[in-house]
C-alpha cells in the first residue's frame, strides 16, 4: 500500500451523508494528481473516528447529517484540540448565511455553496474553487509546484494544469528566451500600475481607514475588527470578497464581537466615525465626501479584477475623497484586487499597510502591493489594529 502523505499528496477527508455525493466529490478532488481522499465518512461521528486513523490534510464537510451534523462536528473539533481545516461544502449554506456564519466562528477555514438544479450536472462547477481552497489551507503544494498567488484565480487553475502536467527537458537557449519573455512581460503588465511618487504629499491626520480582504479574510477580520476599541475616531469600510446574500450576516456576526458598530453598507447611507461598513455581496461600494457628511455609494458596474465588490473601486474612491488623510489596508487575499489602487492612496500622500507573507493565507493582493513600492507598514496580522490605531491617532 502506497503511503500518500510520503509521497507529498495532500490528504482529504470527504464528510457527506450522501454517497453519491461522497462519489463525485472524491472524484472531482483526484482528478488533481497531487491530491487524494483518505477516507470518507457518512456524519461527524464517523468523521471523528477516522481523525485518528487517517491523518487527512483536510476535510470537506456538509453541513446537514444526521446524528452529528456539519456544526456539532466542529464543536467537537474544538472541544478535542484537533486542529485540521475544514472546508464547508453545502447547500445549506446557500439557505442559511447565518449557519455559514456560525461554521466560520466555529472554526471552518472557508465555504463553498453546492449548485442548485441537477446534482449530477452541476457539482462539477464546484470543482475549481474547490481543488482551489483545498491547496490554499494547504499551501505547500501551491509553493511547491511555484502556482503564483499573484494570479487571478483563472489564472492560478491554469497554471495548476502546468505546474503538475508531464515535466519536460527545456533546452538552455530556450530557457533563458523564456525567461527574458517572462521578465519583459512582466515588465509590460506593470505599466498598468501607477509609478510611486518619491515626493508625494505629506501624510495628513487620518480621517478614514478603508480594507480590502480576501481569501482568508473572515477569519482575519474577526481578529482585526474587535480590537478596535470604543470611540476609534474615523469610519471602517471593508469590501471583503464574499458571495452576494452571505454580507449581511458576516456584518451581523462581526457586530456581536467588536466594539464598535458594523453593518452592511446601504446606498446613500451617512458615513460615521467608530462604525464599521462592510461591502454588500453584489454591489461595487464607493465613498463621496461633501461639504456636510461623507455620503456611501453602492452600484451595479461590471467586476473590477474579476470581483464585485471590487476593492480597487472603493480604495480609488477613498483617495478621490479623502487624500492624504486616507488609511489603506490591503489583507490576504489571491489575485491584486486593490493592489493598484492601494499605489493611488499612496501617491496622494495617504499611508498604506500590507499584511505580511507569513500571516497571510494567501499571500496575492499585499505581495503586488509591496513589490510595486506602495506599502508604508508590513505588519503581521495580529498586529494590524494596534497600527491603524497608532496611525488614526496621530494628529490627534
Amino acid at each position: 500500500m502506497i503511503d500518500n502523505h510520503s509521497t507529498g499528496k495532500i490528504s482529504v477527508l470527504v464528510c457527506d451523508d450522501s454517497a453519491l455525493m461522497r462519489k463525485m466529490i472524491t472524484q472531482m478532488i483526484e482528478e488533481d494528481p497531487s491530491l487524494y481522499v483518505a477516507a470518507t465518512a457518512a456524519n461527524g461521528i464517523f468523521a471523528l473516528n477516522k481523525i485518528p486513523v487517517v491523518k487527512p490534510d483536510i476535510i470537506i464537510l456538509d453541513i446537514e447529517m444526521p446524528e452529528m451534523n456539519g456544526l456539532e462536528f466542529l464543536e467537537e473539533c474544538k472541544k478535542q484540540n484537533i486542529n485540521i481545516p475544514v472546508i464547508v461544502l453545502s447547500s445549506l449554506v446557500k439557505r442559511g448565511a447565518k449557519i455559514t456564519m456560525k461554521a466560520l466562528e466555529l472554526g471552518a477555514k472557508d465555504f463553498i455553496l453546492k449548485p442548485s438544479g441537477s446534482i449530477s450536472q452541476d457539482i462539477a462547477k464546484v470543482r475549481d474553487e474547490l481543488i482551489r481552497l483545498i491547496h490554499v489551507y494547504c499551501g505547500r503544494t501551491f509553493f511547491h509546484h511555484n502556482i503564483d498567488f499573484r494570479d487571478e484565480p483563472s489564472d492560478v487553475f491554469a497554471n495548476l494544469s502546468k505546474a503538475f502536467a508531464p515535466r519536460t527537458f527545456t533546452p538552455i537557449s530556450e530557457s533563458l528566451q523564456q525567461r527574458h519573455d517572462a521578465s519583459t512581460n512582466k515588465s509590460a503588465a506593470l505599466k498598468n500600475f501607477p509609478t510611486p511618487t518619491r515626493l508625494r504629499p505629506s501624510a495628513s491626520k487620518v480621517e478614514v481607514v478603508v480594507i480590502g480582504i480576501s481569501t482568508g479574510g473572515p477569519v482575519a477580520l474577526r481578529q482585526v475588527l474587535p480590537m478596535l476599541p470604543k470611540g476609534f475616531p474615523v469610519p471602517v469600510l471593508v469590501v471583503q470578497h464574499m458571495p452576494s446574500g452571505f454580507t449581511k450576516e458576516f456584518a451581523e456576526s462581526l457586530n456581536a464581537i467588536c466594539n464598535l458598530e458594523v453593518v452592511e453598507a446601504q446606498d446613500a447611507d451617512v458615513v460615521v466615525p467608530g462604525k464599521i461598513y462592510i461591502a454588500p455581496g453584489d454591489k461595487h461600494i464607493q465613498i463621496t465626501r461633501m461639504t456636510l457628511a461623507t455620503l456611501i455609494n453602492l452600484n451595479d458596474g461590471e467586476p473590477e479584477n474579476g470581483h464585485k465588490p471590487s476593492v480597487d473601486v472603493l480604495f480609488r474612491s477613498a483617495a478621490r475623497s479623502y487624500g492624504n488623510q486616507t488609511l489603506g489596508v490591503l489583507m490576504t487575499g489571491m489575485g491584486r484586487d486593490g493592489a493598484k489602487e492601494l499605489g493611488t492612496i499612496y501617491n496622494a500622500g495617504g499611508q498604506t499597510i500590507a499584511q505580511d507573507e507569513k500571516s497571510c493565507t494567501v499571500y496575492g493582493m499585499p505581495r503586488v502591493a509591496i513589490e510595486n513600492g506602495y506599502v508604508d507598514h508590513i505588519v503581521d496580522l495580529p498586529n494590524i489594529a494596534k497600527k491603524i490605531i497608532t496611525l488614526t491617532q496621530v494628529g490627534r
